[in-house]
């Protein structure tokens, strides 16, 4: 089984000596997404597209995972070919010279920067530690997004769902920027109850005309899943969003702790078996195409 053509919409790349990655290289810290001592080692573009199974991806977007020295990681970046095709960087946009941060973003990722991910939520578990959750209320990150929307460029949203209400009306000041949801808008309550609270959120949200949802990162919040365990998951996004704002990710290799990358297509390629073949397309190509301006 194969896909005829699909775009990995969210993905990572590191070396470990090229970039420090602290998050990353800790010892014996389990973090939200399990124990990183499995994928504490290079992963370049020869892993990523050496993975095994029959599917490879036609384009890619790399996102920026929690460098150090963020510049040094899109430096590193840019010169990595033929993948990824596009970058999402990362700039503090609460930060007093995010505008100089940005500058330099550009002008080092030069044709490949498409837009900016700063984790807005992780984890609640996590969030208070980094203080990331405080961002949604700050008006110089406000700002921020705003000098990205004066740029063209896009945002990368990784939230959890208790914050969905509140972003929404952060972003619908910022009315012209494209906004991508990661990873579901991180369903981790996968009780009934938990996943009715996070499609509201997603409803919520949807409610934004510049927004779109990648289904990515899924193992992260069922580690032992099976294909009906991402069924719930996966049709209430393309339900909610609509196929035309819809995009697909492996997030590896994150997601590689739980499972082969050919599983995670194949799981997506049979769950949207019922949609039609136009549907299927704007899934699995014309949506990350279109929102990460990614060539034909």
């Amino acid at each position: 089984m194969a896909l005829a053509e699909f775009v990995d919409a969210h993905h990572h790349l590191w070396a470990l000596k090229a970039v420090h990655y602290p998050w990353l290289m800790a010892t014996g810290q389990r973090r939200f997404f399990g124990d990183p001592t499995p994928i504490q080692r290079d992963y370049r573009v020869d892993d990523f597209l050496g993975e095994p199974g029959p599917f490879t991806p036609a384009a890619s977007v790399h996102i920026q995972v929690g460098a150090q020295d963020p510049l040094a990681e899109t430096a590193w970046l840019n010169n990595q070919l033929p993948f990824p095709h596009a970058l999402v960087a990362f700039c503090d946009l609460a930060a007093d010279d995010v505008d100089a941060q940005l500058a330099a973003q550009l002008s080092c990722a030069q044709a490949r920067l498409r837009g900016v991910r700063q984790i807005v939520g992780r984890h609640e578990g996590e969030d208070e530690l980094h203080g990331t959750d405080r961002l949604l209320s700050n008006p110089r990150w406000l700002s921020g997004l705003r000098l990205l929307e004066s740029h063209a460029l896009s945002f990368d949203l990784q939230l959890t769902p208790g914050q969905m209400v509140d972003a929404l009306r952060v972003f619908e000041r910022v009315p012209e920027l494209p906004v991508a949801l990661c990873h579901a808008g991180s369903p981790w309550d996968q009780s009934q109850e938990g996943l009715r609270r996070w499609r509201r959120g997603l409803e919520h949200f949807a409610e934004l005309p510049n927004s779109v949802c990648k289904l990515s990162g899924l193992g992260m919040f069922k580690p032992d899943w099976i294909l009906e365990d991402l069924k719930p998951v996966v049709m209430t996004v393309i339900d909610v969003f609509s196929p035309t704002r819809v995009m697909f990710g492996s997030n590896f290799p994150v997601d590689k702790l739980y499972r082969p990358y050919a599983d995670y297509w194949s799981a997506y390629y049979k769950l949207t078996q019922g949609f039609s073949e136009r549907e299927r397309q704007a899934m699995f190509v014309g949506t990350a195409r279109r929102f990460y301006r990614l060539s034909e």
